[in-house]
């Protein structure tokens, strides 16, 4: 992963609602999640949510796909990977963070 795509990643989940639409699409899975009901889950308003929807797509840690008159989300874990390798990588030296810190 390069750093330009870290730092879009990082910037765009340092935002509550980005943070809370990315981690609900996580625990999803992969079968992802209409718009729709991301924002009944998340009570966003639908304007709202689009806006971080595109956020959230433009630094690649969500994907979207049309199923009928619906589009559904899902996060890209191989983003979240590379991210958390990333980091490990170049903030910890490649050992693992763990309790006793990096």
């Amino acid at each position: 992963m390069e750093t330009k795509d870290v730092l879009a990643a990082l910037a765009a989940i340092a935002q509550e609602s980005r943070l809370a639409i990315f981690r609900l699409l996580v625990q999803i899975g992969p079968g992802g999640m209409a718009a729709t009901k991301i924002a009944e889950h998340l009570d966003i308003a639908p304007s709202s949510l689009s806006f971080h929807l595109k956020e959230l797509t433009h630094a690649k840690l969500i994907t979207s796909r049309s199923e009928g008159r619906f589009v559904i989300y899902s996060a890209d874990v191989a983003v979240m990977n590379g991210l958390i390798g990333y980091l490990t990588e170049n903030c910890c030296g490649g050992v693992p963070c763990g309790p006793a810190g990096c």
